[in-house]
């Protein structure tokens, strides 16, 4: 299964940029990680069927386990991408939050946006880590 971050926003040279950069090296899954502009763009499109799963402070706030649970199951039911969608400043419409798969947070409070990507995707690589029964999640 495809794991494909949709973010908007350039990361460039930071920090957080090196963080994805490793997280992004790290996980065996196949990865795609798409920048659009911080409004208009156009998404790529998807490879049938997809999940779509959107960050946001009102959402689900799933431990590791659980959430690579849900990315196993999506794996083993067959769907062939999983979308991991990060807004701009001002976050996503309830309108796009009803329609996404799942509603994802990290918390009650509202993170950077780009440190919020790179803690995406050392869960994104914890979770697979935890699939595959790599000790990583318990070191």
């Amino acid at each position: 299964m495809l794991l494909h971050v949709i973010a908007r926003g350039k990361i460039a040279r930071s920090p957080e940029g090196e963080l994805v950069a490793r997280y992004e090296k790290r996980i065996a899954w196949p990865l795609r990680l798409t920048e659009l502009p911080e409004s208009g763009g156009r998404l790529p499109e998807a490879s049938s069927p997809v999940r779509n799963v959107v960050l946001d402070e009102r959402g689900k706030a799933l431990g590791s386990e659980d959430f690579a649970a849900i990315l196993g199951d999506w794996r083993d039911s067959g769907i062939r991408e999983a979308r991991f969608n990060l807004g701009a400043a001002d976050g996503f419409s309830s309108a796009e939050r009803a329609e996404a798969d799942l509603v994802l947070s990290f918390g009650a409070a509202t993170w950077p946006h780009l440190l919020a990507r790179a803690m995406l995707l050392e869960q994104l690589y914890r979770a697979t880590t935890i699939i595959a029964g790599h000790p990583y999640h318990r070191a």
